[in-house]
């Protein structure tokens, strides 16, 4: 049967367009009801430049990106927060994104040195120490090892780092933006240890990696022959030069500083490499001037991602509140919502798959006639443990910390819409 010229297919669009208008008695925007006399909406009635010219052809993008109109979304940095770019960070769009998988190129930016452009053909894995038998390992040796896939969420212990005084950033991005949620393939840190024989006398292994700083953090054997992975891969292809490519440590559940990237050597020992420099990165400043050490547990936190500053309410009636959850200590059970400041609670629906130490994502359905919101989300681990509010965590921890702030973040919605971070007294 032979094909009918672009002309005929478009002449036959117009028709049907009309008589389906006919038919129907005119298609109305959604918030317009019938017998109103609204226009009919030209964004569905007339054709469009994508409906009348061929797009892009299977040749044009071998790689993917994402639609021009989502521009936006994107990682931002804050330029006054470090000295330089090389040694700062930049943050997740999590207002932007919706389910639980970070993708790749929005998972937030820490570094010491800038990113390390490494050639996976040149990079070596060395674990020494106390070994039986030191060992060095190529990246396709480390690929012919049994393999693993799990989800995970890594935080950075500085996320919400500038909220422990007051409200500071407008926009969950930047409050909450120091985490991503992904995939990771790779293989355990146990399968590496065992091929070179951990000695008995070793409590503590140095990670170290490649970049130009030498980052290197100290990490217990215990968690090591536990759950960690020593990943090549995120979502499903290799990890982004900034995240670590060719080679990062995964520590789940724990602060993301110890998630070494560019990982090149092993070192085992039976004390930490901090406390041999008689510094400790694991501390937390008390109000009475004693630190809190090795806090490396993330705790269970929340936060509400829409309406949020950089996502306000633009509509009246029916609406849609989502965000994430999550904890290091295994999976999130609930997570209630209030809209009222807290003078009640109500259990939000969790959607998507629960994961031990990875994020999950909340929903309220709701009704919203212009009244001003209060809102907040409070989480609740496996564990039984409850997500504090600000004032609970400063009572014990003080305002001198920059580290480990899982208060209850509060978003103040305006009659307008116009949403903004702001704290209860």
């Amino acid at each position: 049967m032979s094909q009918k010229p672009p002309s005929d297919i478009l002449d036959r669009r117009r028709f049907l367009g009309a008589a389906g208008l006919s038919a129907a008695g005119a298609l109305l925007p959604i918030a317009a009801k019938a017998g109103e006399g609204a226009k009919p909406d030209p964004a569905i009635t007339e054709l469009q430049d994508w409906n009348r010219f061929l797009g892009d052809g299977v040749d044009k993008k071998p790689y993917g990106v994402p639609s021009k109109f989502e521009k936006d979304v994107i990682r931002r940095d804050v330029s006054w927060l470090t000295a330089s770019p090389e040694s700062s960070v930049n943050f997740t769009p999590l207002h932007a994104l919706d389910g639980i998988i970070t993708p790749s190129g929005l998972c937030f930016e820490r570094h010491h040195g800038g990113v390390a452009e490494i050639d996976p053909a040149q990079h070596r894995l060395m674990i020494n120490g106390l070994v039986d038998t030191p060992m060095v390992f190529t990246m396709d040796d480390i690929k012919r090892m049994p393999r693993v896939n799990k989800v995970y969420f890594l935080e950075c212990a500085a996320n919400s780092g500038m909220e422990w005084r007051g409200a500071q950033l407008n926009g969950c991005q930047f409050t909450h933006g120091m985490i991503h949620n992904v995939m990771y393939t790779g293989v355990t840190l146990k399968t590496l240890l065992d091929q070179a024989g951990l000695k008995p006398n070793a409590k503590w292994l140095m990670l170290e990696g490649a970049d130009s700083a030498g980052m290197n953090r100290s990490l217990p054997v215990s968690k090591a022959l536990d759950d960690v992975l020593i990943a090549f891969a995120m979502n499903g292809e290799a990890l982004r030069p900034e995240n670590g490519y060719p080679l990062r440590a995964v520590i789940p559940g724990w602060q993301g500083n110890l998630w070494v990237k560019w990982l090149r050597r092993i070192e085992a020992g039976d004390m930490p490499w901090q406390a041999r420099e008689e510094t400790s990165k694991y501390t937390d400043l008390m109000p009475d001037g004693r630190a809190r050490k090795y806090t490396f547990v993330m705790d269970a936190k929340s936060v509400i991602t829409n309406p949020s500053p950089q996502a306000p309410l633009k509509f009246k009636g029916r609406n849609v509140l989502s965000g994430v959850a999550w904890s290091g200590r295994g999976t999130v059970k609930r997570v209630d919502v209030t809209m009222d400041g807290g003078r009640n609670w109500h259990e939000a629906r969790i959607d998507g798959p629960v994961m031990d130490k990875s994020m999950v994502r909340f929903y309220v359905d709701f009704d919203w006639n212009g009244q001003e919101l209060m809102l907040q989300s409070r989480a609740i681990d496996e564990t039984g443990y409850v997500q504090p509010t600000k004032a609970e965590l400063r009572k014990v921890r003080g305002v001198n910390s920059v580290y480990h702030n899982n208060g209850i973040q509060t978003w103040l919605v305006h009659p307008d819409g116009v949403t903004e971070n702001v704290e209860i007294a």
